[in-house]
């Protein structure tokens, strides 16, 4: 993840990750000129790197590793969203069904 000073902060413990992952979320969600889409690659990108190394260092811990794998669950339901071209908060939809609905009453 990046820093308030734009520097990568390495993530290590669950609590770590899982407010990294809100973090990213918050990041991806936001329309601010500072979060482009190259650092939000680039956060993404830090957050799967260093996902894989927690998995991989408590691999042998069953209680560790199932937290970890919780986080890679969330993770990948998040990039699915991406993935569809799905904004996190899909403002757009939210005016379709009024449109719909002034069209109707014109009828």
């Amino acid at each position: 993840m990046v820093d308030k000073k734009e520097q990568r902060v390495h993530l290590e413990t669950f609590d770590d990750f899982d407010n990294g992952l809100s973090d990213l979320i918050d990041l991806w969600s936001s329309s601010s000129k500072t979060a482009t889409r190259a650092v939000k690659e680039s956060a993404l990108a830090h957050f799967k790197e260093d996902l894989e190394a927690a998995a991989l260092k408590w691999i042998d811990n069953k209680a560790k590793s199932k937290k970890y794998a919780s986080i890679a669950q969330e993770l990948a339901e998040f990039e699915e969203v991406l993935k569809e071209g799905s904004d996190p908060v899909p403002e757009a939809d939210n005016t379709a069904p009024a449109a719909s609905a002034k069209a109707a009453k014109k009828d």
